[in-house]
């Protein structure tokens, strides 16, 4: 499994994140630690992420997606819930 840092800009006029959300929590494993960044646990590589949430945001929207399985991770402020650990 792998562990893919995903990031977004979703451009005006959007405002409905409810199927972004729905995608994001479909994955075994997933956390949200900022409010433009998900982690998650998948078998899935960073090309078909991409290609599945390019499905479902605009097309001027703004996606990456970065294969995190062995980088070393520091943070401040992000909650306390553990959510860099989810590959373990």
């Amino acid at each position: 499994m792998y562990r893919m840092l995903i990031s977004y800009d979703l451009i005006s006029p959007r405002t409905d994140y409810d199927e972004l959300y729905e995608y994001f929590q479909s994955f075994p494993k997933s956390r949200h630690p900022l409010e433009s960044v998900w982690v998650v646990k998948t078998n899935k590589k960073q090309d078909t992420i991409r290609d599945e949430l390019m499905r479902i945001v605009d097309a001027n929207d703004k996606v990456l997606v970065v294969d995190i399985t062995s980088c070393a991770a520091a943070w401040h402020n992000i909650p306390s819930e553990d959510w860099i650990k989810i590959g373990e």
